[in-house]
C-alpha cells in the first residue's frame, strides 16, 4: 500500500516539474511588456492585455505547490521506510561492503601468491 502512493507521489511530482517547467518557458518577461504598448496584438489575446500573466504565473504558483508538497511526501516515505526496517544509511551499507570486498581481495599470507607447477 505504502509503495503504491509513493509511486503516485513520485509520479505527481514529476508531472508537475514537467508542467512548471512548461509554464515557466511559456512566460514573457519583464522586457516584453515594452513591445505590448507599442501594439504588438497583446490586448487582442485570449486573456486579454494582462490576464495571461496572471493565469500563467499562478498555474505557475500551483504547479511549485504541488511540486513542493511532493517533495515533502517523498522525504517523509522516505525516511518513515528506513526507520521500518531498521537498516543502515546507505553510506554505511557501501563502507561495510568495501570492507568486505578489501578483506576478500587481500590474502592472508604471501604464500597464496607463489604459482604452483
Amino acid at each position: 500500500m505504502q509503495q503504491a502512493l509513493m509511486t503516485v507521489v513520485l509520479l505527481l511530482q514529476v508531472v508537475s516539474a514537467l508542467t512548471m517547467i512548461g509554464l515557466v518557458l511559456v512566460q514573457h518577461g519583464k522586457g516584453a511588456d515594452m513591445g505590448a504598448s507599442f501594439g504588438s496584438g497583446a490586448s487582442g489575446s485570449l486573456f486579454g492585455a494582462t490576464g495571461s500573466a496572471n493565469f500563467l504565473s499562478r498555474s505557475t504558483a500551483v504547479a511549485a505547490a504541488v511540486f513542493f508538497s511532493c517533495t515533502l511526501g517523498l522525504a517523509y516515505f522516505g525516511n518513515h521506510r528506513a526507520s521500518a526496517s531498521e537498516q543502515s544509511s546507505v553510506l554505511e551499507q557501501a563502507a561495510s561492503a568495501a570492507a568486505s570486498a578489501s578483506a576478500a581481495a587481500v590474502p592472508a599470507s604471501g604464500a597464496a601468491l607463489i604459482p604452483n607447477k
